[in-house]
């Protein structure tokens, strides 16, 4: 909904997702780290429930703008998902420039 509702102009805009998995991955390896006792498998049903309900509401529905690029960091870790989005953010702008 950035993309879409709230900055539908921006000069460049960025989808980014990863797989349920990945991201129930990281989020368990987070919350481990702070001594929590949840499951991967807890935090993975979350994850697709909230997913199911943020790409089904009825007002700013999760989706890709059709001007965004799309950056699937499934496997990227945080430095090389970063360059990434520098890069695609740098590209989108030096095209409209």
């Amino acid at each position: 909904d950035i993309g879409t509702v709230i900055c539908p102009d921006a000069d460049a805009k960025l989808f980014i997702t990863a797989s349920p998995e990945e991201r129930a991955k990281r989020r368990f390896l987070e919350f481990s780290g702070n001594g929590s006792s949840i499951t991967y498998e807890d935090v993975l049903a979350d994850i697709k429930k909230r997913d199911e309900r943020d790409q089904n509401r009825a007002s700013a529905p999760l989706k890709m703008a059709p001007d965004a690029a799309l950056l699937d960091t499934t496997k990227l870790d945080r430095e090389a998902a970063f360059v990434a989005a520098l890069n695609l953010v740098e590209s989108r702008i030096s095209k409209k420039a």
